[in-house]
């Protein structure tokens, strides 16, 4: 006979289980994600508004958005990721820290503990994002669909797990 009960359910690794870190790394926070989030969006205001000011970028946006003007709203969606990436990219590219995360401590890396290249981060974690919160609707369910992600297991976001990567904290 055999002691293999067909009613028990059956084990399995979970697709969110937390990923094989080495022992110097440990996934970072929530709250730590969010802080480092917070953080980076006060950055983002703080460098780009005195900057739209001074060239007149919420008057060519009102403008365009007046005449419907689609690719002018695509045109300043740019200079605003250019913004970014001027004020982002160093950091990033260096150590896949933001200033937020640098802050707090916290660091990207793929999924073998490893940096990942800055234009990996650009083009699969933060254009998919930046480009679908320019969509009406489609654009906020992502977001919320977005951030509701942190509460799987491996505390990975959609957008992490588009590009590949993990958030860990900095071993100090």
């Amino acid at each position: 006979m055999n002691d293999r009960n067909p009613y028990q359910v059956p084990e399995a690794p979970l697709p969110s289980a937390p990923l094989a870190l080495d022992g110097a790394e440990v996934l970072a926070g929530r709250g730590e994600r969010f802080g480092a989030a917070l953080i980076d969006g006060v950055i983002a205001l703080a460098t780009f508004l005195p900057l739209a000011a001074l060239t007149g970028y919420f008057g060519k946006v009102m403008a365009a958005a007046r005449g419907g003007d689609a690719m002018s709203l695509l045109a300043m969606a740019g200079y605003v990721a250019l913004v970014f990436v001027v004020v982002q990219g160093y950091p990033l590219a260096r150590t896949g820290q933001t200033w937020g995360k640098k802050l707090l401590s916290i660091r990207i890396v793929d999924l073998h503990g490893e940096l990942p290249p800055l234009w990996r981060l650009i083009v699969l974690r933060y254009l998919p994002t930046q480009l679908l919160s320019l969509v009406p609707v489609a654009g906020n369910v992502y977001a919320l669909l977005d951030a509701l992600f942190i509460f799987r297991q491996d505390k990975r976001c959609l957008h992490d797990i588009i590009a590949g990567i993990q958030v860990v904290n900095v071993r100090r």
